[in-house]
């Protein structure tokens, strides 16, 4: 089925953007061919899917030269397009923006994030003075990019400590990208200590990293789309996930069409069945290990 009208779409925080529940990934679009990337995000959009999510460095730039090819032929209005920079400092800030607008081949970044918040001192650093904050506000005051954001995996303190920064600055993001799954709630769990501060500033929350790249299923006790529902019955506006091949996307598809909020028994349920297994971060990698730490491998994207 290739419909628009049967995905779920909900508000970006208070930017007002109406962005579908389910969300593309960037990074996994760099393991098929690129006649196939593009054939997915082009059937993703075709689909309802306009929450495109990728970063500057994902697959050495592949992923959003692939997203670029993708979006010709009338395919960028349908697109919500959302990469990532990994830069704190401003030069390297304005120099990555500009790698990724040619990339993708837009005008606009629609919405531009801090990559891979997960240091302490990451905070400080991109509001200090020639911090990458100000290549940001200068790219968005120039058309370049609307909303601004930043991601991150591996401690809610950390992006508790991002968010108080900005506020003691006088700014307030539009988007914070996080961990949002079943596994979650269960150790340094994002959901509990990160999710109602959003809320109540009206910050738009991207949930990722619902299937934990499929590292969740080894736990035997969880199907994908229980995962995907359970990510879809938090407070987010989008549940990114990241789709390699056709059968995944319609997998992730089906998800978006056939969730329905889900009762606090079916919840308790689930939460049940991953306590023990999610007790101390085993499926996690991301929180536990530096696996995923792209920028802990090259810390010269940093500057």
């Amino acid at each position: 089925m290739s419909s628009t009208e049967s995905m779920p779409y909900r508000t970006l925080g208070r930017t007002g953007e109406r962005v579908s529940l389910i969300g593309l990934g960037g990074f996994h679009l760099g393991r098929p061919t690129e006649q196939e990337a593009v054939r997915i995000v082009r059937t993703a959009l075709d689909n309802g899917v306009n929450f495109l999510d990728n970063a500057w460095d994902y697959n050495d730039g592949q992923s959003e030269i692939r997203v670029g090819k993708a979006l010709k032929d009338g395919y960028r209005a349908r697109a919500f397009v959302m990469t990532k920079i990994d830069a704190r400092t401003k030069q390297v800030a304005i120099h990555q923006i500009e790698e990724s607008l040619h990339r993708l081949q837009v005008d606009t970044i629609d919405l531009l994030q801090f990559h891979e918040v997960i240091r302490p001192q990451d905070a400080d650093i991109v509001f200090s003075p020639d911090g990458a904050i100000e290549a940001a506000l200068e790219a968005k005051r120039a058309g370049k990019i609307r909303y601004i954001g930043f991601t991150g995996h591996k401690d809610p303190d950390i992006h508790l400590r991002m968010l108080n920064t900005a506020f003691a600055h006088g700014f307030n993001f539009d988007t914070v990208q996080m961990p949002l799954n079943v596994m979650d709630p269960h150790y340094r769990s994002f959901e509990k200590q990160v999710l109602p501060v959003l809320v109540q500033h009206g910050i738009g929350v991207l949930g990722m990293k619902p299937i934990g790249d499929a590292i969740f299923l080894r736990s035997l006790v969880v199907t994908p789309i229980e995962c995907l529902h359970y990510s879809m019955n938090l407070p987010t506006s989008v549940v990114i996930t990241g789709c390699e091949s056709m059968e995944i996307l319609h997998q992730a598809l089906e998800a978006a069409r056939t969730f329905r909020p889900l009762t606090p028994e079916k919840v308790s349920a689930l939460l049940a069945k991953t306590a023990k297994v999610a007790s101390q971060g085993e499926f996690e990698l991301y929180k536990t290990s530096q696996f995923f730490d792209s920028t802990h491998y090259h810390p010269e994207w940093l500057a």
